[in-house]
């Protein structure tokens, strides 16, 4: 049995073997781990509470957004406060993290779904489709969690299976997408008449941005695909820096999703109205000046998708 990445794997990282990881390196990577985690934890229940208290966020695009933020805050609690020396806390620890964590992705997979079917579809019943977009998700969490639960005989097949398949298929998927929606938005851009130097800035601004969106899955989890086909390869030899790399990116998954995802210029202007309303005046000079929100908020960002424009 191998030391596997405790945001995924926390039943794993609940029994491995003493001898292969020292006890000083299994508490260096805990640390890590606890201390990643409550950063994706902040950063995710941030997210959270902004949709929570700002009623003009509540549509369908930041929606999903909110979604993704939960299963990540959700994830990063259960990581958390699993109890490793207690076994029934800590199998509800590795499931309860695993079953989040496949939901994480597979949320950001609708996102990318939404995205091109309006945008290069040109369709707007993206609405009508959240109940599936549910059971597609938290569906196939837990058939993936439930099947892990039964392969304890053959783990790191179990878990390539359960984990890391549906983890790069969605990399794939999003991948693929976001390379149709911005090659067709470039092309739509280019070709526009008329268009102002300024505007077409601004585009290929929240163009690159969503360019980096497939990037977030792959920074978080390649290390650890590394790592576990190391552990394939050689069982009994564990790579402490290839470990501590896995444990510490794919801990920060949560708080990568809630920067590229959340903190978009719809969420930094509806927290800039809240401060204008209580912050002294005297302070407001060291807030971004409003022309700059203005600005901001001509982006074509992922919180617009255009959707609601387009009904």
């Amino acid at each position: 049995m191998t030391f596997s990445s405790p945001r995924a794997e926390s039943f794993h990282f609940c029994l491995a073997v003493a001898g292969i990881l020292t006890a000083h390196d299994r508490r260096i990577l805990t640390t890590l781990n606890t201390g990643a985690s409550s950063l994706s934890f902040v950063g995710s229940g941030f997210i959270v509470l902004c949709y929570c208290l700002f009623k003009e966020l509540r549509k369908f695009s930041f929606k999903l957004v909110f979604y993704l933020a939960l299963s990540d805050m959700l994830c990063s609690f259960f990581s958390i406060v699993g109890d490793p020396s207690k076994g029934f806390f800590c199998s509800a620890q590795g499931y309860t993290t695993h079953f989040f964590c496949v939901a994480s992705f597979l949320w950001t997979t609708t996102i990318a779904f939404t995205l091109h079917r309006t945008v290069v579809k040109h369709k707007t019943d993206v609405e009508d489709l959240e109940a599936m977009f549910h059971l597609y998700v938290w569906g196939t969490s837990l058939v993936m969690t439930v099947i892990r639960s039964f392969g304890n005989d053959h783990r790191q097949a179990v878990h390539f299976i359960t984990f890391y398949a549906p983890l790069w298929g969605a990399i794939l998927y999003n991948g693929f997408t976001y390379f149709q929606v911005i090659r067709m938005l470039n092309n739509a851009t280019r070709m526009a008449v008329g268009m102002s130097d300024r505007a077409y800035q601004l585009d290929m601004k929240a163009l690159n941005r969503w360019g980096y969106y497939p990037l977030i899955l792959i920074g978080s989890w390649a290390f650890g695909t590394i790592n576990r086909i190391h552990d394939f390869i050689e069982p009994g030899h564990k790579i402490f820096w290839l470990t501590f790399l896995d444990v510490g990116t794919a801990a920060l998954m949560g708080l990568f999703n809630s920067i590229a995802y959340g903190l978009n210029a719809s969420v930094r202007r509806a927290i800039r109205e809240r401060l204008d309303l209580f912050w002294p005046d005297r302070f407001r000079r060291w807030l971004p000046n409003s022309s700059k929100l203005r600005n901001q908020q001509q982006e074509s960002e992922l919180v617009s998708l255009k959707v609601e424009d387009q009904h």
